[in-house]
């Protein structure tokens, strides 16, 4: 069964956690995570004068490096002393009530709230540590945490579920009516609700497994591939426009479906990834590996007569880029095309390494309004 996730930002999750716990001192005994927690603060309030960028830095100070956060400065005192946020000049900074002594300066409008402070104080009592970025750490397995209700468990997820629900004093939902689950199931595996022959079907079913059965029986319909597809689509920025102007129609079709297939086959991930990326490349490539590499082709293209042919290739390019990375690899790296990225680790050298593969595509920057597709193209029958 396809899982469904929310992309939440780090201070929206510890907002989340703080809520649902209550008593932010009791989150703050728990340990603090850099990449998670401190992070995500330090950048929005301190890297831009003594973060990555050299062109911004001021007072020869850096806090996104532990060995230079470390570091004694100049005049005396340490940004940053591990295990002591007392003495450290970051931390009293942050918390100063002089003007002429707090960060951010008045004149950046910009302040740290007493409970993000109060996080930063946590992290550097409790060591300092700095971590990867968060989405190169290797996940390790968390044991199972203790619940009082023991017989409320379905699975080892309902164990976190439950004792965040525990810790909270809340009483967990009564579990759902058949029907309710069936209708459930339908519209998180095909989009749609049941119809009424198919609810019966299943609620006169006996039988102790009957959700597993019918959890089979939608994964092998056209609609858990159409279902499926359409997320997928939604990433691959596919339409059946050229998108700018006018708006005139182009034939991508023969894309959608091949995704549509793809998913009907339970294709395994690396061939679908695969044949997206570089089907055209592959040894005796198919039809469908040369149809599979429409993914490259959804770039928006303009008929407009007036605009610069090279700049809107470079836009075409700069699409496919990002297009690629945030689809394949999870991670934006926009932000590098103009400068080395300020939170992710992502250099401006890394993006255009990158952008230097789609930049040898024979494509135009402008397409004719009178043709449905602009080349390169196929003819697919």
């Amino acid at each position: 069964m396809k899982s469904q996730f929310f992309k939440l930002t780090p201070l929206i999750l510890f907002s989340v956690f703080l809520s649902g716990c209550g008593d932010a001192n009791e989150v703050l005994d728990e340990k603090i995570s850099y990449s998670l927690q401190v992070k995500p603060i330090l950048s929005d309030r301190c890297y831009q004068c003594h973060g990555p960028d050299a062109g911004s830095r001021e007072a020869d100070l850096q806090l996104d490096i532990p060995e230079l956060a470390y570091k004694e400065l100049k005049e005396g005192g340490f940004p940053i002393v591990p295990g002591d946020a007392e003495s450290s000049i970051a931390f009293k900074r942050i918390t100063s009530d002089d003007p002429d002594f707090i960060m951010p300066p008045p004149k950046s409008h910009m302040t740290v709230a007493p409970e993000e402070a109060e996080i930063i104080r946590a992290w550097i009592d409790q060591g300092a540590v700095y971590e990867k970025h968060w989405a190169y750490i290797p996940p390790e397995k968390a044991d199972l945490p203790t619940v009082s209700q023991t017989g409320w468990p379905k699975n080892q997820i309902d164990h976190f579920t439950l004792a965040k629900i525990e810790k909270a004093e809340l009483t967990p939902s009564a579990p759902a009516d058949k029907a309710t689950l069936i209708r459930r199931a339908f519209l998180d595996l095909t989009g749609i609700i049941p119809s009424v022959d198919q609810l019966d079907k299943y609620l006169n079913d006996d039988r102790e497994d009957y959700f597993e059965h019918m959890v089979d029986d939608l994964l092998n319909t056209p609609r858990y591939a159409e279902h499926m597809a359409s997320a997928w689509l939604d990433l691959a920025r596919y339409g059946d426009t050229h998108g700018y102007q006018n708006d005139f129609p182009r034939q991508m079709w023969p894309y959608r479906d091949w995704v549509i297939k793809a998913f009907e086959k339970n294709m395994p991930f690396d061939e679908f990834m695969t044949q997206q990326l570089t089907g055209d490349l592959l040894p005796n490539p198919t039809q469908d590996m040369l149809l599979a590499t429409g993914f490259n082709r959804n770039t928006l293209v303009s008929s407009e007569e007036g605009i610069v042919h090279e700049e809107f290739r470079v836009e075409y390019v700069a699409d496919k880029v990002d297009a690629t990375s945030t689809t394949f690899l999870g991670h934006t790296v926009g932000c590098a095309r103009c400068h080395d990225h300020k939170f992710d680790p992502v250099s401006q050298k890394d993006y255009y390494n990158m952008f230097a593969f789609f930049n040898n595509t024979q494509e135009f920057g402008i397409v004719k309004a009178r043709f449905d597709a602009h080349p390169p193209f196929m003819h697919y029958f």
